[in-house]
């Protein structure tokens, strides 16, 4: 059975030509599952020889006899052909493809593309798949590991990020790693010859993420309980809606306050195991839970988890007829403070 391979050492492999008869990309994460299927496109062959020696299905519109016809054929003028399924979770009868995977072609490649979940754990597929290529889960990863995947992202090309500027781009962009890979393409291009790190002037010169108006600054004065900054930061927010809308500043709220309750009964309460316990990389990340601790009580902080519930309730018009974001923002603010 093939070695379960993490995403960086599938791409090395393929990069290396070290190419496998079948892979199986599945899982909740598109992103991983995209990057893998485009690494093997790239490499597999040379552009002279995809005409003839590369098909592309889409589960949807094809079956499983005409994808095994497929693989079963030789390359022509090539020494290999590659085979990719996209959206196989659409494909009917998946499970049939083990006709194939008991006599495969190793002059083919074949690639299948699961997303929105793994294969029927009752199918047989992905362990026939194990036994002679490769099987890969792509993973959601968590908000708190988004830092550590841009910076990662653009160390490929040599390019470094300021701390607090790949934290804005978390809070403004979440975990929508597509969308996060487009930003930061564009910032990468945008970079003078001359500079090869990015800081949160050029997010907010570029991306137009203000780098004194955004959630991280909104947490901070909240744990703070710097009642003028807060709201100012808010009156921001409704002026400027389309960039900041409230569903996001509440996500980023009741994350911070769930955290703080985690910090808030941990008998060591020190800087080091406050980052080990939130899988913080970086000091300043664990520096507005230091504050929040010495101004709010475990009660309070309790409290302010339902409000911000209530209040996420209120911006999808359950008891609310008429208050816009911004009023409601304004008012949770002064509640969770007071």
């Amino acid at each position: 059975m093939a070695k379960e391979l993490s995403f960086h050492e599938i791409k090395g492999n393929i990069r290396l030509k070290k190419f496998m008869p079948v892979y199986l990309f599945q899982g909740e994460e598109p992103y991983f599952i995209d990057r893998l299927t485009d690494e093997l496109i790239e490499n597999v062959l040379e552009d002279s020889e995809r005409d003839f020696n590369q098909i592309v299905f889409y589960g949807i519109e094809t079956d499983v006899p005409t994808i095994i016809n497929a693989c079963r054929r030789y390359p022509m003028m090539s020494e290999r052909q590659l085979v990719v399924v996209k959206e196989a979770q659409g494909l009917k009868n998946i499970d049939d493809l083990n006709h194939y995977l008991k006599y495969p072609l190793h002059s083919t490649v074949l690639v299948i593309n699961h997303k929105n979940g793994k294969l029927d754990g009752r199918k047989k597929l992905s362990a026939e798949i194990a036994k002679i290529g490769i099987v890969f889960e792509s993973k959601k990863i968590y908000e708190n590991q988004i830092p550590a995947f841009i910076s990662s992202y653009l160390q490929e090309d040599q390019i470094t990020i300021e701390p607090k500027a790949a934290q804005l781009l978390t809070d403004y962009l979440g975990n929508d790693l597509s969308k996060l890979t487009n930003e930061l393409n564009k910032l990468r291009i945008l970079l003078p010859s001359n500079q090869q790190r990015i800081t949160t002037e050029i997010i907010e010169t570029n991306i137009g993420i203000s780098k004194d108006f955004n959630n991280f600054e909104l947490q901070k004065a909240i744990a703070a309980k710097d009642v003028l900054k807060a709201n100012r930061i808010a009156l921001y927010f409704e002026q400027n809606s389309k960039n900041n809308p409230l569903l996001m500043t509440l996500t980023v709220l009741f994350s911070f306050f769930t955290n703080l309750m985690i910090c808030q009964y941990q008998s060591d309460q020190s800087k080091a195991n406050l980052m080990n316990v939130l899988g913080f990389r970086y000091e300043f990340q664990i520096i507005d839970y230091i504050l929040a601790l010495k101004n709010y009580k475990p009660i309070k902080t309790m409290n302010n988890i339902s409000l911000i519930r209530e209040y996420d309730a209120k911006g999808k018009g359950v008891g609310n007829s008429s208050s816009s974001d911004g009023q409601l923002l304004i008012e949770l603010i002064y509640k969770l403070i007071h």
